[in-house]
């Protein structure tokens, strides 16, 4: 199953989600068929987000402050890592998603306007 991780700012919009998606889904693996969304377990709630995973009818995964943090990114953002305890949200929730053993098949990907960040992974988690 592959899982797009995001990572997103509070000023992030539907708009800032779908570029970040379709860049990355454009650089990874155009084909990709999604599993479902994920993000921080605080920011799954966000209605942008929540709009995003029905228009798109995929599930959302709600990844843990803990789980996040003991993912190992590509990617490494001061910001994030201040704030998170990870180097990419976006990243760390795609992996940890995608369950044991799963891959990254890139790095993030920031939308046009830098409010939100994407990543895609790979892994056997149904």
């Amino acid at each position: 199953m592959i899982v797009a991780g995001f990572g997103f700012s509070t000023r992030a919009t539907a708009a800032s989600l779908r570029d970040a998606l379709a860049q990355a889904q454009g650089n990874a693996r155009p084909d990709a068929c999604l599993g479902a969304l994920a993000t921080a377990q605080d920011k799954a709630e966000s209605d942008t987000f929540r709009s995003l995973a029905k228009a798109l009818d995929l599930p959302i995964r709600a990844v843990p402050a803990e789980v996040l943090r003991a993912q190992t990114p590509l990617t490494r953002s001061e910001r994030a890592l201040a704030a998170r305890g990870t180097g990419s949200v976006a990243e760390a929730a795609a992996l940890a998603a995608a369950g044991p053993g799963a891959r990254l098949l890139g790095g993030r990907i920031h939308s046009t306007d830098r409010m939100a960040s994407c990543a895609l992974a790979q892994g056997d988690t149904p």
